[in-house]
């Protein structure tokens, strides 16, 4: 049954591949239209946040300035904003996409009311017009981090982690946009929860340094994962499978979420257009 659903979710992407991209455009358009200085926005609000953070974490609290992480049996100092900066980088993409993904359809009725469009491409290009955004914030990363600490080929890894985490979070909204088309209190609750999430994942601290059992815990914490795998491709020169405890727990719950928002979707597409 879930391959049959998968094939007639592959077939639909297949068959809209050209209007997914030129919606995913669109959409990009659509979020910053009216505003003075356009897509520019896409960095000055993640810039704000990073400043708010770093000013609170380096001036108001001036012994945390910075972050001593152990890596190959070497303790590394790391500047803090350097720290923050490359843990909030996918943190935007990830929050974006967990409340934003929740409500798309809702957000695009007219695909599924008025015209024959599937359902399940709605957060496809909705998702990519949040890459495009994620793409330009990982290239002036990248600039700063080159300038403050350096390059290598650990850098590569950004091709691993950032495909598997628009996937991880795209299968997310796959569950997440049905039931919120149908129920504003998910959406509410999905939104309520996103502050507790922030504080419970390691943007602004190092996850690996928590007393036991709590850094055993933040294994089992999807966004800790990719918090920390871009921080191993630019900052701690680390390969993502030499943590493979860490590596092993992400990869079950990818393909439980996978087979979840296949499940959910199926269960609820054809109910969608009677709700909106």
């Amino acid at each position: 049954m879930i391959i049959v659903f998968l094939k007639d979710i592959i077939n639909e992407h297949k068959d809209f591949g050209k209007q997914i991209f030129v919606l995913a455009k669109t959409e990009l358009i659509k979020t910053y239209k009216g505003a003075a200085i356009g897509p520019f926005w896409a960095v000055v609000k993640p810039a704000f946040t990073l400043f708010v953070y770093w000013f609170a974490f380096s001036i108001g609290i001036k012994k945390l300035g910075h972050v001593d992480v152990l890596i190959h049996g070497h303790n590394l100092s790391f500047d803090r904003f350097l720290f923050m900066l490359v843990g909030f980088i996918p943190w935007f993409f990830i929050s974006e996409s967990i409340t934003k993904g929740a409500k798309e359809i809702r957000l695009n009725r007219q695909y599924v009311t008025k015209i024959n469009f599937p359902v399940s491409t709605i957060m496809t290009f909705t998702s990519i017009a949040r890459l495009y955004v994620h793409l330009a914030l990982s290239f002036i990363m990248y600039v700063i981090v080159a300038l403050m600490w350096g390059t290598s080929w650990y850098n590569l890894q950004i091709f691993f982690y950032m495909p598997l985490m628009f996937l991880f979070f795209l299968f997310l909204s796959w569950s997440t946009a049905p039931m919120c088309a149908f129920s504003r209190d998910m959406e509410n609750a999905i939104v309520s929860i996103m502050s507790g999430i922030f504080w419970l994942t390691g943007v602004i601290y190092n996850s690996y340094d928590l007393p036991k059992p709590l850094d055993t815990i933040m294994l089992f914490n999807p966004i800790n994962f990719f918090v920390n795998g871009y921080r191993n491709a630019f900052l701690y020169d680390r390969f993502f499978f030499e943590f493979r405890t860490e590596l092993v727990i992400f990869l079950v719950e990818f393909f439980a979420l996978f087979f979840l928002g296949i499940f959910n979707y199926n269960r609820l597409r054809k109910k969608i257009p009677d709700v909106l």
